[in-house]
């Protein structure tokens, strides 16, 4: 019996929150700041209520990134696969669309956390059309979605996009 259903694939930009900037500490251990937490934590509960649940979580090695990582996951129901990608950190906008190419197809959501100008670059290069000037903001999101396979993917709607804000 042959299965016409196609499978849409979801990936899920997420620009890491606000983080700190204490003297001395290298870029790669700046931690984020109250707010950042927050907002992270607001982060996964849009996710959540948009029911975008990650099957793989794709995350820049930097601390800034994995807290914001753990304050998404605290709004999720979803246990992801989470690999953390050197190449998020220190790639370009190829590096990173070489890594969305690689993407298992078995794995139709993915959430991308990483930093900028990298991942708005990401984002405008999916869908020229809509892509913000300003970039993605802390804590911002950018939702793509085709129905391409994850190697075909040169081009994703822009279906949603949100900057996470905790409530004051």
């Amino acid at each position: 019996m042959h299965d016409d259903r196609v499978t849409i694939r979801t990936l899920a930009i997420l620009r890491h929150a606000k983080a700190d900037n204490p003297p001395g500490v290298a870029d790669l251990d700046r931690p984020l700041t109250p707010r950042g937490h927050a907002d992270a934590t607001a982060a996964g509960a849009w996710l959540a209520a948009k029911a975008i649940l990650p099957d793989l979580v794709i995350c820049s090695p930097a601390r800034r990134t994995r807290e914001t990582w753990h304050g998404v996951a605290l709004g999720l129901s979803a246990a992801p696969v989470v690999i953390y990608e050197r190449a998020v950190y220190t790639g370009d906008v190829d590096d990173l669309l070489g890594l969305v190419t690689e993407i298992d197809d078995t794995m139709p959501t993915v959430l991308l956390i990483g930093h900028n100008p990298t991942v708005s670059q990401l984002s405008a290069q999916l869908d020229p059309a809509h892509a913000d000037d300003d970039g993605l903001r802390t804590c911002g999101l950018a939702v793509h979605t085709s129905d391409a396979l994850w190697s075909s993917w040169s081009e994703a709607a822009l279906v949603g996009s949100h900057t996470a804000r905790a409530e004051a």
